[in-house]
């Protein structure tokens, strides 16, 4: 899983100083270990349904060990060299991978690029790191662990506003609840955004009527697109350390080695 990381996660520190919040009702109901969480499920679905909020998707889901595992092991899928992370994350096949991909759908990223100014290489590079060009999005529901997460103490408004995110994708229709699956950290999609960004960034790029992160190529690649301009990507700039795109990975990611490699990895499909 590549998001785990992710800067909209990571942001959740600032989300979480404020007062008055989604997810402020039930700060002082949330908890550390499963004994609380049918209880503040519970609380969560009066209250949502009480904003009208569709909480059926929520029906079944238990405390999510696994996630929470992953959330306070976060750093050590980062360790190691940039090399060390590129062998694990981008290596030499994805290069060629992407290069093909490129080669297939040139139209697709050339009109991409036209209308948000983001190069083919960039997008491959985000897109073979985050799920190996959309072979490991996941399967897992993504209602599950958002709600173990809008539970768990350590960022709970952040995600309470994700767990409202993805129910209002549900009720909406944009994409049906049982279709809302991923790698098993609440996100969507074959770029893993979390729903809020879903909300903010998707677009319906193949014209189809949906904003399909989960099947469409089109729609996938233009809202990855539409994410990087949205948080300040310049047209024709270069992305490497020091030239006028390289603080927008920190948008998409965190970790300095990610950063580093998603630059790297980019070049590498470029050259």
């Amino acid at each position: 899983m590549a998001l785990i990381a992710k800067g909209n996660i990571f942001a959740a520190a600032a989300v979480a100083m404020l007062g008055l919040t989604a997810g402020s009702a039930h700060a002082a109901q949330c908890g550390n270990d499963s004994s609380g969480f049918a209880a503040w499920l519970e609380g969560y679905k009066v209250e949502a349904k009480a904003r009208g909020i569709d909480t059926s998707p929520l029906a079944g889901v238990q405390y999510d060990t696994g996630v929470i595992r992953i959330d306070r092991n976060q750093k050590g899928a980062f360790k190691g060299t940039l090399d060390q992370f590129m062998a694990r994350r981008a290596p030499a096949s994805y290069v060629k991978k992407a290069k093909s991909l490129w080669k297939a759908n040139a139209g697709l990223f050339a009109k991409i690029e036209q209308q948000y100014g983001v190069q083919p290489e960039v997008l491959l590079a985000i897109w073979g790191m985050e799920t190996g060009f959309g072979a490991n999005s996941g399967n897992k529901s993504v209602f599950q662990p958002l709600a173990t997460l809008a539970y768990d103490c350590r960022r709970s408004a952040y995600f309470t506003n994700e767990l409202d995110a993805a129910l209002e994708i549900a009720q909406k229709g944009y994409i049906s609840a049982s279709q809302m699956k991923g790698a098993g950290f609440g996100e969507l999609g074959q770029t893993q955004f979390l729903p809020s960004k879903y909300l903010q960034y998707a677009v319906d790029f193949d014209g189809d009527g949906h904003r399909d992160l989960i099947h469409s190529r089109g729609d996938v690649l233009a809202s990855t697109a539409n994410f990087l301009k949205g948080h300040g990507w310049k047209a024709g700039g270069g992305y490497g350390p020091g030239e006028a795109n390289y603080h927008v990975w920190n948008e998409w990611n965190r970790a300095t080695i990610y950063q580093q490699a998603l630059s790297t990895f980019a070049r590498q499909i470029a050259n």
